[in-house]
Formats: structure tokens, sequence, C-alpha cells
């Protein structure tokens, strides 16, 4: 047995007892919920992706992703945010409060760069929203984030969550 973990351990018959040297709170079910909700929309985004364009066409998008070097540097970025995003959800379930924070970050990453590439300051043969005017970008942007937003609402909002980052 090792001694970091245990204050100590009686034995009960054939069974031992151990006590630990520090309780940690149960996660709130908001939290599990916001963290599953991440990888599955992560994981569905790249489902869809793949039938969209399917096997052809996510080849086609791979090599018009390399042609150049700020192009490849968009590409790689977008692929490190989204395991960033997963390894952020897998941080939340242990109570990891730097992650609810790097989430976020991600969040307000990834929208600023489509609010600006769908607008023309960027590259938006590869990473835009298609639209008429800036109010029709916005509102497909809108749409499009609201899953991430209801996650961050339920990491931010109730006390419950809150409360457990703060015990961590």
């Amino acid at each position: 047995m090792t001694r970091c973990c245990f204050q100590g351990s009686k034995t009960l018959g054939f069974f031992k007892k151990t006590h630990y040297s520090h309780a940690r709170p149960n996660v709130p079910a908001l939290v599990q919920v916001a963290a599953l909700a991440i990888i599955m929309i992560r994981c569905l985004d790249v489902l869809m992706i793949l039938n969209t364009l399917g096997a052809r066409g996510i080849g086609e998008f791979i090599h018009r992703s390399v042609q150049t070097w700020n192009l490849t540097l968009v590409f790689m970025s977008s692929l490190v945010l989204v395991f960033i995003e997963i390894y952020c959800a897998f941080s939340l379930v242990k109570g990891r409060s730097w992650a609810r924070w790097v989430y976020l970050l991600t969040q307000v990453t990834a929208a600023s760069y489509l609010w600006a590439a769908s607008l023309g300051y960027g590259y938006p043969e590869l990473f835009s929203i298609a639209g008429g005017s800036k109010r029709e970008i916005f509102h497909s942007l809108v749409m499009q984030k609201l899953p991430d937003m209801l996650v961050l609402c339920l990491l931010y909002l109730p006390a419950s969550s809150r409360r457990f980052f703060r015990l961590q």
C-alpha cells in the first residue's frame, strides 16, 4: 500500500478499512453534462464534415489547406483547437478550473476568427460562414456557436458548478 494516499488502514477480519487523507466532492451533473457535450459536439462536427465532404472531399480540403504556409497554419491551428477543447472536457470532470477558462478562450478565438474570415479578413474560401450581409453572417455564427454557448452557461452560471470549481 502506498502511504501518500492513505492515512491508515484497519483490519476488520478479512476486509481492510481505509481512510483517505482528503475527501473530493462529487462532480455535479451539470459539469458532467457540459464535459460530455463538448466531446459529443466535436465528434459530431467531425462526422458531419466527413459525411458532407466524403473521402475525396476531405482529400481536396486537406490539399487546399496546405497550399500556403498561412493556410497550413490555420488548418493545423483548427485541429489543435479541437484537441484542446477535448482535453478541457476531460479536465473539467477532474475539477480543473483553468479548463473552464481555456475552453472559453477557445470559443472566443474560434468565433472571432470565423467572424473575421467571413467578413473577408482571412481566408474565406476555407474557413468562413456564407451570408449576404453582416447581419446574416452574425446570425449564422450565433446559431453555429449556440451549443458551445450553452455549455459555457452550464459551466459558469449554476451555483453548483461554480462551487465545484472553487472547492477543487
